[in-house]
C-alpha cells in the first residue's frame, strides 16, 4: 500500500475511497508532504469544475418575454419605398426593446455567478482549513462517543469533525455543529451531510470540550433544538 499510496491523492479529494484506502491515506498525509500539496491542488481542481459545472440558468420566463415584445411591436405594413424612415424607427424599437430584456437578464446572471463564486471561495477556504488541520503532524485524533467518525484536533484549537454516515438534511434543515465547555454550547459551523462530511470547526476547540452535531431548521439557531446525533469524546 504504502509504495501506490500516493496515487490516492485524486480518489481522496474526490471522496471516492473505500474505507480501508481512506484510512491509510489519512494516516500517511501528515508525513507526506507531496501528498498535501497534491491533495491542495486536486480540491482547488475541483472547486473549479463545479463552479463551471453550474453554468448560468437562464430564467425560464426569459423566452415568452422577449417573444410577447417582438409580438407587442406592430406590423410594418407600409411599402419600405413610401416609408422608410418610419420603418427604420420600429426597427430600431424592436432591437431595443429586446436589447434592455437581454441586458437584464445579464445582470441577473452577473449577480447569481457572484453569489457562487462566492460560496466555491468559501468552500475552498474550508476546505484548506481542513487539510492544514487533518495534515499537521502534530493534531491529534480524538474518537467519537456517539456516531461514526472522529475529530481531529491541531495545536491552538483548530478542529476538523470527519462524520461518516449521516443521511443528507431534509429540506428546511441542516446539521450545526456545536463547541461545548461544560453546559455551554458554542455554534461552530453549517453542514449539509452525506455518506462522509468533512467540516471545519469554527473557532477553536479548548480542552475539555465537546464538538457535537446536532439537526436544526435551516440557518442555524442559537442553542440546540435536538438531542446530540454526534458528539465527541472531551479533547
Amino acid at each position: 500500500m504504502e509504495q501506490g499510496i500516493h496515487e490516492l491523492t485524486a480518489g481522496y479529494a474526490l471522496d471516492a475511497l473505500d474505507p480501508e484506502e481512506r484510512r491509510a491515506y489519512e494516516e500517511h498525509l501528515p508525513g507526506c508532504e507531496r501528498c498535501r500539496e497534491e491533495l491542495s491542488a486536486f480540491w482547488e481542481a475541483t472547486a473549479s469544475l463545479a463552479l463551471a459545472a453550474t453554468g448560468p440558468e437562464p430564467s425560464p420566463t426569459l423566452r415568452e418575454r422577449i417573444l410577447a415584445g417582438a409580438r407587442a411591436e406592430p406590423q410594418n405594413i407600409v411599402p419600405i419605398r413610401r416609408r422608410p424612415v418610419f420603418a427604420s424607427v420600429r426597427i430600431v424599437a424592436a432591437v431595443a426593446a429586446v436589447a434592455a430584456v437581454v441586458a437584464i437578464a445579464l445582470g441577473a446572471w452577473a449577480v447569481s455567478l457572484h453569489g457562487r463564486l462566492g460560496n466555491a471561495n468559501d468552500r475552498l477556504a474550508a476546505e484548506r482549513t481542513s487539510l492544514s488541520v487533518v495534515s499537521d503532524p502534530n493534531a491529534r485524533p480524538v474518537s467519537l462517543a456517539k456516531g461514526d467518525g472522529r475529530l481531529v484536533v491541531a495545536p491552538g484549537g483548530r478542529a476538523v469533525m470527519i462524520v461518516d454516515g449521516l443521511t443528507p438534511a431534509p429540506p428546511g434543515k441542516t446539521y450545526e455543529v456545536w463547541v461545548v465547555m461544560g453546559t455551554t454550547p458554542k455554534r461552530a459551523g453549517l453542514f449539509h451531510g452525506g455518506d462522509r462530511s468533512v467540516v471545519a470547526v469554527d473557532g477553536t476547540v479548548g480542552k475539555d470540550a465537546v464538538v457535537a452535531v446536532t439537526l436544526e431548521p435551516a440557518g442555524g439557531v442559537d442553542a440546540p433544538t435536538t438531542p446530540p446525533l454526534v458528539a465527541s469524546q472531551p479533547v
